[in-house]
């Protein structure tokens, strides 16, 4: 049975990925977004972590799908004519880009992954205690890229703000 709902789950959200990518209007998109990381969270049950699954449907997709919804409608994406990118706009994206890549690169060359140990077993520890120990480490080891993730979905919306912001046409004087 298991297999059955592994190849459910991994087709389910593998069809949704999909239709993320082929819709074009924003709000559909957003919407198999959201079945997606439903499909996954159904994956990460399987795998008996029910934590991240919990966590997954509660932040990403309640909160995160939620925001990028908001900002879908209250943009209205559809029409008006956007202004060209100047090439100092360009120039400035290119390099925060190459130092966004440079520092991530540096982060995984001298950063040493530690797996977390979760018992096995039922009864090798309490359930809070595993949470706690997930806490703790969220709090204090892998706290800086949850900060850094933060930061990155503040600014991604951001600039979805800045790039979607109509501008009125300005007719020519003849």
């Amino acid at each position: 049975m298991p297999h059955v709902l592994f190849y459910f789950f991994a087709f389910f959200t593998v069809i949704t990925a999909v239709g993320v990518i082929v819709n074009k209007n924003a709000v559909n998109a957003a919407l198999c977004l959201l079945l997606s990381l439903v499909g996954v969270a159904g994956l990460f049950a399987l795998l008996d972590a029910y934590l991240l699954a919990a966590l997954l449907v509660l932040v990403y997709a309640g909160a995160v799908v939620a925001l990028f919804l908001f900002i879908v409608m209250l943009l209205d994406v559809q029409g008006g004519v956007r202004k060209p990118f100047k090439p100092m706009t360009a120039i400035a994206s290119a390099i925060g880009l190459a130092l966004l890549l440079t520092g991530l690169a540096t982060l995984v060359n001298r950063t040493q992954f530690a797996a977390v140990a979760v018992p096995t077993a039922v009864g090798q520890a309490p359930v809070g205690a595993v949470l706690k120990r997930y806490a703790e480490m969220l709090f204090t080891t892998y706290l800086l890229p949850v900060q850094v993730v933060g930061f990155l979905l503040l600014i991604s919306m951001l600039g979805v703000i800045v790039l979607s912001r109509k501008h009125p046409v300005e007719e020519e004087t003849k």
